[in-house]
């Protein structure tokens, strides 16, 4: 199983910070350089629209601190599974199809920013 963040998760925290391209409620979302990475290479820029999308769900917004796990399922079917850190869902998503190279993938939202576990 290939995980994105061993290609990914070099990085020490983040020298840039980009603006997500969905801001929500005049709040804008921002991601860092190794998010940026992945997105990129990947053509995962959905990957961070969808994670910022779900925070127009109070109960999803209230949680500070987000872990989202991208799993694939089948050849090119993926699933999403948000939580809170402790294990607790809060959000998930069925993906029928993608081509994201990877077999996995693991997102924080913390405090407004996405970023690879590495980099918190």
């Amino acid at each position: 199983m290939t995980n994105a963040n061993d290609s990914f998760g070099n990085a020490n925290g983040s020298e840039n910070f980009y603006d997500s391209s969905l801001p929500f409620r005049g709040r804008g979302f921002l991601y860092t350089d190794g998010v940026k990475s992945m997105a990129e290479t990947c053509g995962a820029y959905w990957l961070i629209d969808l994670v910022v999308s779900y925070q127009g769900t109070r109960e999803i917004n209230l949680q500070r601190f987000q872990v989202w796990e991208l799993k694939r399922k089948q050849k090119d079917a993926f699933s999403i599974l948000a939580t809170d850190g402790n294990d607790n869902r809060i959000a998930s998503q069925q993906i029928p199809f993608s081509d994201f190279p990877y077999d996995t993938a693991t997102l924080w939202l913390v405090d407004g920013c996405i970023m690879l576990p590495t980099e918190y």
